[in-house]
């Protein structure tokens, strides 16, 4: 990892002092925005996806009811912990097969392609040229027509290398990425780009919605 990102101490001191430092459990922020994250989503259904930055798991419980595999990953080994314990205590029908790795978004990515990854609020921990790296990383292990959904809080933090707004302006000019959606407030910002060198089609087209829809109306 650069040494303009974050290192894995930073996170490290965070959990020690709080299981759950930025109150995934408890704010209606992030309840409201994990409803926002999975319902962007364009699929009901992926069959192998990858959740990057996964913290203690909060995420990753919904994200697994949708997913027949799941990989999951953190640079601090508390999270972790808790990720695992947490997607165990969810019934086998709640959830696909989930696998849980210590790795950091800015190693080198194994030999895996997926239809789905997630950044949620992980890449503003990286400098610039490390984002970069990610987003093309990103494009050569996503299956064509595979999802990158990008969501992450836009006010800016001090100790962070990067802003959200940053993180998703190199995000959406990223090759091999087309957008699908966006949604903005004044605290978060989501992008959902496919793998397709064409605009992509939405939900309604897919489902043969808009066809009908346009024939009724005339």
């Amino acid at each position: 990892m650069n040494a303009a990102s974050l290192a894995a101490g930073y996170f490290d001191d965070m959990y020690a002092r709080d299981p759950d430092p930025w109150g995934f459990t408890t704010r209606w922020y992030e309840l409201r925005k994990r409803a926002l994250t999975m319902g962007a989503l364009p699929r009901r259904r992926y069959h192998n996806a990858f959740e990057p930055g996964c913290s203690i798991g909060i995420l990753s419980v919904e994200l697994a009811d949708r997913c027949d595999r799941l990989v999951c990953t953190d640079i601090a080994s508390q999270a972790l912990d808790a990720a695992r314990a947490r997607i165990g205590r969810l019934p086998v029908s709640a959830r696909g097969t989930v696998e849980f790795r210590r790795w950091a978004l800015g190693d080198e990515w194994a030999d895996e392609q997926f239809d789905l990854i997630v950044f949620s609020e992980v890449c503003y921990y990286l400098d610039p040229a490390s984002v970069r790296t990610t987003f093309d990383r990103a494009v050569e292990h996503l299956e064509p027509g595979g999802t990158v959904l990008c969501v992450h809080w836009r006010r800016k933090v001090p100790e962070y290398p990067m802003s959200g707004d940053q993180v998703h302006a190199i995000a959406c000019t990223t090759k091999g990425l087309s957008t699908l959606a966006h949604y903005r407030d004044e605290d978060m910002s989501i992008d959902v780009f496919t793998a397709l060198d064409r605009d992509p089609a939405s939900v309604a087209e897919i489902e043969g919605i808009a066809s009908r829809m346009h024939a009724s109306s005339g």
